[in-house]
């Protein structure tokens, strides 16, 4: 039988959205289910004399505000020890069937370790396509999405923490979320990355949405939350030895050439991001990786097949070959594109990006002088034509298949050179 759940919401004033997430969660979770822990961080708006009155609600009253880690922490350590733990944010509305779905997915998979659900919001692409005005037309639209469906979840290497999940037994391993994160921000990527790292997988349930209003407090006062970010940033790099912006490394470019995919490699996968976005798309779909960074490694090898360097791949083919922009990375890209034939199909292709230097941005960058720091890592810099020239110098031959990405500026005066950030090309084996 599946564990109960510990449901733990930290507070910091915002006593409406509070009592509306409750409710919700009263109206819409199965009775004796879950218990409801609410940690408040000294609100000053009410919130503390109304949850003194609740009953059938753990509640710890900090003197202080702990912050999001300490907080989760706290909760965690008074919730039943049989229970799993979902972290909530208080301002979220929950919707029918919202926790029996993430169950669902939880348990039915030893490997899963957490999920989370989708929302209204975008970031790290947990949002939903389907738009309301009112919570009783969002209501009726998650009532339809949520039913459960296992072709609608989809392994990530990141769950943000606004509705996560978490098996009791991960959580009787990883203990306790990293307090040096303290306020809050960036606590959840670290955990996610902790997940991973003793072999379990995350899973985002597109069966399961719920509405989030976003950043009541914490995001705000923006003076405060910057200086917050940058310092958390800093300390998950000195920890995980690469940084968070790998989080958000996917090659967008490139995933409008993909067509019906079989089995996948990618170059310089960073942690997962590209290839589990495509493995969700494309159900059947291989996918495997090459990541030469030890500790970028050390995480997607969790995933799925990666390998160190090209050498270690033996007797495999591929009908697709994502290279991002590594041609401008390495020290001879045309050695680079001879070993990469070897793994191709004979009808596969080699997808990769460049930067456009005729790009608005580039030109503007040149000008102040700032070009060379913000690029001084990449070796090579191309135009389309450079990449023609060596691709076919390299027995490739063009698939006619160039994508220019747009920029979303106002293009009235930019030539037509300037509008594009991005190239990207297909080409296939001559």
């Amino acid at each position: 039988m599946k564990n109960k759940t510990s449901i733990i919401i930290l507070t910091y004033n915002n006593l409406k959205y509070t009592k509306n997430c409750i409710d919700s969660i009263k109206k819409y979770t199965k009775d004796n289910t879950y218990e409801i822990i609410i940690i408040d961080n000294n609100s000053i708006d009410g919130t503390r004399n109304w949850l003194k009155k609740q009953k059938n609600i753990k509640i710890i009253l900090n003197d202080d505000n702990k912050g999001f880690p300490i907080g989760c922490n706290q909760g965690i350590e008074i919730a039943d020890k049989e229970n799993d733990i979902l972290l909530l944010n208080n301002d979220t509305i929950v919707t029918k069937n919202w926790l029996e779905n993430l169950k669902i997915c939880l348990y039915s998979d030893n490997k899963i370790g957490a999920v989370g659900s989708v929302c209204n919001q975008n970031e790290n692409m947990q949002g939903i396509d389907f738009t309301y005005d009112n919570l009783e037309t969002m209501q009726k639209l998650a009532e339809i999405n949520n039913k459960s469906d296992y072709s609608k979840w989809e392994e990530k290497v990141f769950l943000i923490g606004f509705c996560l999940l978490i098996k009791r037994e991960v959580i009787e391993k990883i203990k306790k979320l990293d307090i040096n994160y303290t306020p809050g921000y960036i606590e959840d990527n670290d955990l996610s990355l902790r997940i991973i790292s003793l072999g379990y997988k995350l899973i985002l349930c597109h069966d399961s949405f719920i509405h989030h209003y976003l950043g009541t407090s914490f995001r705000k006062d923006l003076d405060k939350f910057y200086p917050i970010l940058n310092k958390n940033r800093q300390y998950f790099e000195r920890k995980w030895k690469f940084n968070t912006f790998c989080f958000d490394e996917i090659k967008n470019y490139s995933l409008p050439l993909i067509e019906n995919p079989t089995k996948i490699l990618e170059v310089d996968c960073g942690i997962g991001i590209t290839l589990l976005n495509l493995k969700y798309k494309y159900k059947n779909l291989v996918i495997e990786g090459v990541q030469e960074d030890k500790n970028k490694y050390l995480i997607c090898s969790k995933i799925f097949k990666t390998y160190h360097n090209l050498r270690e791949i033996k007797n495999q083919k591929y009908d697709y070959i994502l290279i991002g922009n590594y041609l401008e990375q390495v020290n001879e890209p045309s050695k680079f594109l001879e070993k990469i034939k070897k793994y191709m199909k004979d009808d596969g292709f080699i997808i990769g990006e460049i930067h456009n230097l005729n790009y608005i941005t580039t030109l503007k960058e040149l000008e102040n002088g700032i070009w060379y720091e913000k690029h001084k890592n990449e070796k090579n810099n191309f135009t389309i034509q450079d990449v023609d020239k060596l691709l076919f110098q390299c027995n490739f031959k063009k698939d006619n298949s160039i994508l220019w990405k747009y920029n979303n500026l106002d293009d009235s005066n930019i030539n037509n050179d300037s509008k594009y950030f991005y190239y990207s090309f297909r080409y296939k084996k001559n």
